[in-house]
């Protein structure tokens, strides 16, 4: 059966159904083809960037083909639970009803089992099931349009809006907010900004974060101008409103958490000690660690604990020598008589040179004297150090 839907003035005819399959005349709709399309390109995408995330590509196909029934199974009950169905109507998906929340919960719960069976990072894992869901949800969206389902309230514009044949019969021929359109576009978004994140992602689940605030920000605004969510009982809450303010809440508190323990784990990383006095602490407590570990190895051999003496590294006793050189020469320097300064020995210089000249004038004038002597008080000290 061909539908005309009107979409911002463009008008385009569909049939709900994309073919039938001969012999058993099943009816393959569009939303299916398009729901699948979402999910492969999902799979692709996190197939092509486990290695980045540190993840076995065979060991996560693993959780995924467990995963993926298991979504569509809980996206289901999520859908029958809220809508009010029998329960016994839980299979006859033909007539419609999965509700994407209730995908990602189910998808969240069985896929951290199934992390742990196949020993898989949970959060790692998390982190492209958070980019995989965007990708899957962003596409998935367009199978409401084909439907003619998740509009929302009216726009009160002539253009600006959609409408179709089981729009109309719903909610006349005025034109109404295209929600599926809305939160395709913002999945996308979400997907792109969140994939360069992730090229310097910090922490393991930080991606997951993210998106829980990402899509819970977006969904619950979205969700307010649906006419068709699901309601709690009787009331006027609407549950996928409360679960995106839940999710918002949550995601902020664990990103909060996570930039603390980030930023502390960074600090202790990068730390260096700054005094020697610290780097003794540590030595010390090093080699005590080490005695200790001997003592208990000793214990074990059967010798008695005071046989074990402590360890003492290379690096210490030829730190210890080189102190120990360094001590004896600056006595020995104490020791030796201090040489002149300069302007010392220049002054010298000059009275020995005067001496000499007057010792020349007195042997011409027939007074000789005794000869002056050059550096007499020097010869004294180093025949002083000779006794």
């Amino acid at each position: 059966m061909e539908n005309t839907i009107t979409i911002f003035g463009i008008t385009v005819t569909i049939d709900r159904v994309a073919f039938t399959i001969p012999g058993v005349n099943w009816e393959i709709y569009w939303y299916g083809i398009i729901i699948t399309v979402g999910f492969v390109l999902a799979v692709v995408y996190g197939m092509k960037r486990c290695k980045v995330f540190g993840i076995h590509p065979d060991r996560m196909l693993d959780v995924i083909l467990v995963t993926a029934p298991a979504a569509i199974l809980c996206a289901r009950l999520y859908y029958v639970l809220f809508e009010g169905m029998p329960i016994t109507e839980f299979f006859d998906i033909h007539n419609g009803g999965l509700a994407i929340l209730g995908g990602v919960i189910g998808a969240a719960v069985v896929g951290a089992v199934m992390c742990k069976v196949r020993k898989v990072n949970i959060l790692s894992a998390l982190d492209i099931a958070a980019l995989g869901f965007l990708i899957g949800q962003g596409i998935g969206r367009w199978g409401n349009f084909v439907n003619q389902e998740a509009y929302g309230t009216y726009t009160g514009s002539d253009w600006f809006g959609m409408t179709g044949g089981r729009i109309s019969q719903e909610m006349g021929d005025s034109l109404v907010h295209p929600c599926f359109l809305y939160e395709s576009v913002w999945c996308l978004l979400g997907f792109l900004i969140l994939h360069l994140i992730s090229k310097k992602r910090k922490w393991n689940g930080e991606i997951a974060t993210l998106y829980l605030i990402w899509y819970g920000f977006g969904r619950f605004f979205i969700e307010g101008l649906r006419t068709d969510s699901l309601y709690i009982g009787s009331s006027n809450l609407r549950v996928s409103q409360l679960l995106s303010a839940m999710m918002v809440i949550a995601g902020i508190v664990l990103l909060l958490i996570g930039l603390a323990r980030y930023r502390n784990k960074k600090i202790d990383a990068t730390y260096v000690p700054l005094f020697d006095e610290e780097q003794e602490q540590i030595r010390s407590a090093e080699q005590l660690a080490e005695l200790e570990q001997q003592r208990k190895e000793q214990q074990k051999d059967g010798m008695p604990p005071e046989a074990v003496q402590p360890a003492v590294r290379q690096e210490d006793a030829t730190t210890e020598s080189v102190h120990l050189e360094a001590q004896q020469d600056a006595d020995l320097k104490a020791q030796l008589p201090a040489e002149p300064s300069c302007d010392e020995a220049v002054a010298e210089e000059s009275s020995f040179s005067r001496q000499q000249q007057e010792y020349q004038k007195q042997k011409q004038a027939g007074q000789p004297q005794d000869q002056p002597e050059r550096q007499k008080g020097k010869e004294e000290q180093t025949n002083g150090d000779n006794h």
